[in-house]
């Protein structure tokens, strides 16, 4: 097993030194051996928020947010395993597939002991581990939060980017990922509209620096789904087809048009099945929709959940 890499002293007692990162990681270790790192903000009775990130951000991406809801709000962000502060197995150790994502949350969940409602908030990969966790637990789904992800196949209209598909299906590509941390670096620059500061860019790519470190932002982009023989197709479907049975529940839609994956033919799809969510689209915000638009989109998140309590599961 590959340990997180070496971190600077705490600024706080457990605190860790990412800038706007004021928190205090827990960690899980799942029946395999695996250690995962999560946050566990805010207090134990307030409404919880699943808070699930993608590839190739971390927990930190949410940090903002968390820092906005604590007050009132119970946040619970883990680090997917392979990414952020969380162990990075190699393949012998840990199956690198959308439902071992899934069996991830499960678990940790059931270690934290949240077996109520959650408000669900994802982005990027987040929506696919979190809509696919949900098809067994949709009754406890009773807000959503959606950023620039995706809870279906790639849409008609759209094709996977190159970007993408150097990774996934390209040899050479996945060794320039592994071999110089390309795809979180990357990110860290292309990923906004804003230009980030250096130290929350190295915070965002540092995690993944050295070849064991960034073998989930490989592994990520191998296991997506493009037709029936791929791995993670049959619960992706799954969860498209669900999607429109949430259109019951508050829902807050939140997206940068400058993303150059998730576009706005994602959108739609989002917005078809939810005809009543709330909007906030920003047509000069990227991927990181958090980062550039932070002090617009926060508050907006804040509001929407004091001002829609959760609604009751449907008998």
């Amino acid at each position: 097993m590959t340990p997180v890499p070496p971190r600077a002293p705490a600024t706080a007692a457990g605190a860790t030194p990412f800038p706007d990162y004021p928190f205090e990681p827990q960690h899980f270790i799942h029946p395999n051996g695996l250690r995962q790192s999560y946050l566990d903000e805010g207090p134990r009775d307030g409404e919880v928020v699943l808070m699930l990130h993608g590839n190739p951000s971390w927990s930190y991406y949410w940090r903002k947010l968390v820092s906005a809801l604590s007050d009132r709000y119970r946040c619970i962000v883990p680090d997917h395993i392979g990414m952020g502060l969380s162990d990075k197995p190699d393949d012998s150790r840990y199956k690198y597939t959308l439902q071992s994502r899934v069996d991830d949350l499960e678990e940790l969940l059931g270690h934290i002991g949240i077996r109520g409602p959650v408000t669900l908030a994802v982005h990027d990969w987040g929506g696919m581990v979190g809509f696919g966790w949900a098809l067994a637990n949709s009754s406890r789904v009773r807000r959503l939060v959606i950023l620039n992800t995706a809870s279906f196949p790639m849409p008609a209209a759209r094709s996977l980017p190159k970007r993408l598909a150097m990774g996934r299906d390209s040899k050479a590509g996945g060794w320039l990922i592994r071999r110089s941390n390309l795809f979180a670096r990357g990110a860290s620059w292309m990923g906004t509209r804003r230009h980030l500061p250096k130290d929350v860019r190295a915070a965002y790519a540092g995690v993944y620096d050295g070849w064991d470190n960034a073998i989930s932002t490989l592994r990520f982009m191998q296991d997506i789904p493009l037709g029936k023989g791929d791995p993670a197709w049959s619960l992706v479907e799954r969860a498209g087809r669900k999607l429109k049975t949430y259109a019951d529940r508050p829902a807050l839609i939140g997206w940068g048009l400058r993303d150059f994956v998730f576009d706005k033919h994602f959108l739609a799809e989002f917005e078809q099945a939810l005809p009543h969510a709330e909007k906030h689209i920003y047509a000069d915000a990227g991927h990181y929709v958090l980062e550039d638009k932070a002090e617009l989109l926060v508050p907006a998140i804040r509001r929407f959940l004091d001002m829609n309590p959760p609604l009751p599961p449907s008998l």
